[in-house]
């Protein structure tokens, strides 16, 4: 029989095998959705708004049920064995998720408390949280009273509180500036470093891109890459540039072998060629062609360019870097 037991052993800390959910009105919100995220792991799942990731996150934390496949916490079964594999788990859910009228303390400690930990446990913990969260200091005022970067941290101090093998994070820091983002990094990593699996879900790319070392990216309910962080990035053997042009396009642009050349609009084109070839070529077709550069840029950072190409491909394709 399945137990807590069957977690210490060598198995991924996520286990996901053809998962699939359909909802009464018809949708299909996944069709066929398998990964694994191995313990200690910082793993980001990446998707655009509507591709599955929310469904996914739901399932595993057990707020939606699932159609078909099955879904492995530590090696505990969500579907058969569901306490056992909700004490594995915290999440931080998007939305601002606890009572505004309460103490910070006080909110830690009855959450802890709902999951069995005895108060006198509980309150050293909610100290310690609180403390990693640089909160301590408004540990005894309302939490109405908090920013919305306070809030998101006492939203991860209080999934700490049951000591989760995996940490849920759903858009953590939606909404919160550079600086209080960075923070939150920083106390992110520290948990990560300290033994706890996370797994991600963004949409500043530059996040997932710093925290993350492996990820899958959902689209259309099917995962259409996954792997390494640094092995995927690997892939991109091209450069990408933006040139603003004087004057306007012509109607038909050069063809230069071994590059992708579009016009976004009339004054700008967008270019992608391999980075070992060399650029001089490109200004020169430009020039034959009475296309005069005004300026030029690089494009999205390594991640969003890869995120935007798998999200572009057809919704069947479903690939896997190797390590």
């Amino acid at each position: 029989m399945t137990s807590l037991s069957a977690a210490a052993g060598n198995v991924p800390a996520l286990s996901i095998v053809d998962l699939k959910k359909r909802y009464d009105n018809g949708v299909e919100a996944l069709k066929g959705v398998s990964l694994d995220v191995e313990p200690g792991d910082f793993f980001a799942l990446l998707g655009p708004n509507g591709a599955g990731k929310s469904t996914t996150i739901g399932i595993i934390s057990s707020l939606v049920n699932l159609t078909s496949g099955s879904v492995k916490v530590f090696g505990v079964d969500i579907a058969t064995h569901r306490d056992a594999a909700m004490r594995l788990i915290g999440l931080v859910p998007q939305e601002i998720n606890f009572n505004l009228f309460e103490k910070p303390y006080d909110i830690l400690v009855n959450y802890a408390g709902f999951y069995g930990t005895p108060r006198d446990e509980a309150g050293p913990r909610a100290e310690e949280e609180l403390k990693r969260a640089q909160l301590w200091d408004k540990a005894f005022m309302m939490s109405r009273t908090l920013s919305g970067g306070m809030k998101r941290r006492l939203m991860i101090a209080r999934a700490m509180m049951t000591r989760p093998r995996l940490l849920i994070l759903d858009e953590p820091t939606a909404g919160v500036d550079i600086e209080i983002r960075r923070g939150m990094w920083k106390t992110l990593k520290e948990i990560n470093t300290a033994g706890t699996t996370i797994i991600l879900t963004t949409h500043y790319l530059e996040e997932a891109e710093s925290l993350c070392r492996n990820l899958a990216i959902i689209n259309h309910g099917r995962i259409v890459q996954q792997g390494p962080m640094r092995a995927l990035l690997a892939q991109l053997d091209v450069e990408g540039f933006l040139f603003d042009i004087d004057g306007e396009l012509p109607a038909e642009l050069p063809v230069i072998e071994g590059t992708t050349l579009i016009a976004t609009d009339p004054h700008t084109l967008d270019l992608d060629m391999p980075r070992a070839m060399d650029l001089n070529r490109v200004f020169e077709a430009l020039a034959a062609a009475g296309i005069r550069v005004r300026s030029m840029r690089t494009k999205s950072n390594r991640l969003e360019e890869l995120f935007v190409r798998m999200i572009a491909a057809p919704a069947a394709t479903s690939t896997e870097a190797s390590a």
